[in-house]
């Protein structure tokens, strides 16, 4: 399967800009006959708590549907949906036939500001697309390492877009690598670029494999008059999960059972 990260500078809660950025990114894409292209975490407005400007009732999904039909390749694509009282962070996986799964974050970022504007989901959905089984967890969603556990008894790849400030950018890149070896599954981190608002961006968006090893970019390709940070980072990979599992069996010596006890107070 062959992969695309938007490492993009998201024009800040202007979703036409945004969009006519994403398709100049696909259009760059097709002559990689790319099959899947990720984007950061809302993906065309930023990290905006101003709601009453970014949400919506799914209207990017079909926006992302028409560009998928249009150029050939599924998209991985983040928005907010009005929820009633409180929004929710969404990403979803569009194909030319249809959404094939839509993620709502569970851990709104407090720190952030998030939890006054956006409530948390409640499902863990898996996805296939090619020979992947595709799970997805949303930045802050990285320090919890749970949902990653329930999601590689199905999943192969863990897709963690972002809006990850360069302040703390040796967490993402730590998290990332933790979350591949302790799962023993790819992680894809995609984070967005540049300066918005009053955060400064670095990207070091990459894929990390199921040992924790950093897979390089086949290509990098440039957007045309980004800003430094912007890439589009190609991938083609196999998905060989089993092959790492059963060299290194770390998974066949879990003990659920007893952590489910903790989990639930027990002595």
């Amino acid at each position: 399967m062959k992969i695309g990260l938007g490492q993009i500078q998201i024009c800040w809660e202007d979703r036409e800009g945004s969009l006519r950025k994403v398709e100049q990114c696909m259009n760059l894409l097709q002559n990689e006959r790319t099959d899947l292209f990720l984007l950061p975490e809302m993906s065309l407005t930023g990290f905006s708590m101003r709601t009453e400007y970014t949400k919506e009732q799914g209207e990017t999904i079909g926006l992302a549907r028409e560009l998928a039909d249009k150029y050939g390749m599924a998209v991985g694509i983040g928005w907010v949906k009005d929820a009633g009282e409180r929004c929710e962070n969404h990403y979803s996986l569009v194909s030319q036939e249809g959404t094939l799964l839509d993620y709502a974050k569970l851990h709104p970022f407090r720190y952030g500001g998030e939890t006054q504007m956006f409530q948390g989901g409640t499902e863990i959905p898996v996805c296939r697309f090619g020979d992947f089984r595709i799970g997805v967890q949303i930045c802050y969603d990285l320090r919890f390492p749970e949902p990653f556990q329930i999601l590689s008894r199905q999943a192969d790849l863990i897709l963690v877009p972002a809006n990850w400030p360069a302040s703390r950018r040796e967490h993402w890149d730590c998290l990332l690598r933790a979350r591949a070896i302790e799962n023993q599954v790819y992680v894809a981190g995609v984070n967005c670029a540049g300066r918005m608002e009053k955060q400064y961006y670095s990207g070091d968006s990459g894929i990390y494999r199921p040992d924790g090893s950093f897979l390089p970019a086949g290509k990098k390709i440039s957007i045309p008059d980004g800003c430094p940070e912007e890439v589009l980072l190609c991938y083609e990979m196999d998905c060989d999960v089993e092959r790492y599992r059963s060299s290194f069996p770390t998974k066949e010596d879990r003990r659920e059972n007893l952590y489910r006890k903790y989990y639930a107070g027990g002595n």
